[in-house]
């Protein structure tokens, strides 16, 4: 199957952003860990992962422009050697990333009960009006 790049045109320079976040967005297919995402009000969004096993210090949140990746490691070699009768808990570390639109913010991120909860706020737009002067040539 091949692919069109749209963003190869001679007329959509500077777009380059735009199609990593696409490419990106379009290789995440893998569904671990499970997540939820809810909205808490008009302006409040909280993204809930199981993060079942993990601790605290095992997890990190980052935030890079409109990009919000979630990371958990667990080394190898960790925990005391156990035999499972059976293993439904999934502790393979995860590179989890999520797109946040224009004015979306991470007000916090708390772990309880094998959930990580991260919660966004877009604070109100800025009504104040801002005069442009106009230089003359």
């Amino acid at each position: 199957m091949t692919r069109t790049v749209v963003f190869d045109s001679p007329f959509l320079l500077g777009f380059d952003d735009m199609r990593a976040l696409i490419e990106r967005v379009g290789r995440g297919h893998d569904n671990y860990p499970p997540y939820n995402v809810e909205a808490l009000g008009p302006a409040e969004i909280r993204i809930s992962i199981a993060v079942a096993g993990f601790t605290a210090d095992q997890l990190a949140v980052e935030v890079k422009g409109a990009h919000l990746t979630v990371i958990a490691s667990k080394e190898r070699g960790e925990e005391t050697p156990r035999e499972f009768l059976h293993r439904g808990i999934g502790l393979r570390n995860f590179n989890r990333a999520f797109v946040l639109g224009e004015g979306w913010e991470v007000a916090k991120a708390t772990l309880a009960y094998g959930l990580l909860h991260i919660d966004l706020t877009k604070p109100p737009a800025s009504e104040d009006v801002r005069r442009i002067p106009i230089q003359v040539a």
